[in-house]
């Protein structure tokens, strides 16, 4: 999305792809965006300061200047009727987040990348939509690695209604087979109002929580995010009959740092 932004991360190498076929992009339509009591768990064992290491230094910001690729696009929407109060819709097929979705596309969300600003769930929604649909779709990827709404899961929802939020996040689990194979659900996770973003991948049959974040701290800042997803976790597999049951465990991965106050959006992907 702009430069030097992404880095290498200590994923298990049995979820690491170097030779995955890539497919022709298909005809898709593009679109324009608006922007932006749980069940107890026991033994629940954490792991603060185990980190897996990453084979990349913290990337510094480069607010101030724009990339060639960057430039280019803010020329192409400039010309586009986006930028003079047009509208596209993106589909989200099933395979994407477990169910049928939508994103509206507008000029404010184009501005949040042209101008760096911090990103809204329309950008990070219709980037998780680009990767499925370019890498992921028709693959063994999409048996690898899942995506869960933002808009479904975030701390704004969790304080409102946290049954609820756990219980579609059972279902989310449940629409993707019977993961007994290692695979990854990746949950873009917003502290609410606009606030900050971490990724939080869960691998279910491993029953290991990855947790990254581009700020110092970790999982235990946002204590009713971490008992929802446990809570979900073990109802799901209550629900799928799975036996020898063991310990949740939450790692805090190592990951690139942000220096300022917006780019935690940027350095989530």
């Amino acid at each position: 999305m702009r430069d030097a932004v992404g880095s290498f991360v200590g994923w298990p190498s049995d979820l690491i792809f170097p030779d995955a076929e890539t497919p022709t992009r298909p005809t898709h339509k593009v679109g324009k965006g608006i922007s932006r009591r749980i069940e107890s768990v026991a033994s629940q064992k954490e792991v603060p300061g185990r980190k897996l290491k990453s084979a990349a230094k913290d990337i510094p910001t480069t607010s101030g200047t724009k990339s060639q690729i960057m430039m280019r696009l803010e020329k192409m929407m400039d010309e586009s009727d986006i930028m003079h109060g047009a509208i596209r819709s993106v589909d989200f097929d099933e395979g994407v987040f477990g169910a049928a979705h939508f994103e509206i596309i507008a000029k404010e969300d184009m501005q949040q990348l042209f101008e760096h600003d911090e990103l809204g769930i329309a950008v990070i929604h219709t980037y998780i939509w680009y990767m499925y649909v370019t890498l992921m779709r028709g693959t063994e990827l999409c048996n690898r690695f899942n995506f869960i709404a933002a808009s479904r899961i975030n701390a704004t929802l969790i304080t409102k209604n946290p049954t609820s939020v756990k219980n579609d996040l059972v279902d989310r689990f449940m629409a993707a087979g019977d993961n007994t194979t290692p695979s990854l659900y990746f949950l873009p996770f917003n502290s609410g109002n606009g606030g900050h973003w971490v990724l939080v991948a869960m691998d279910l049959s491993r029953l290991i929580v990855y947790y990254l974040d581009s700020l110092s701290g970790d999982w235990n800042k946002y204590p009713s995010m971490k008992k929802t997803v446990d809570a979900a976790i073990i109802k799901f597999r209550s629900k799928k009959n799975y036996r020898n049951r063991k310990d949740i465990t939450w790692v805090r991965v190592e990951c690139p740092q942000q220096n300022n106050s917006v780019d935690c959006g940027f350095f989530l992907y």
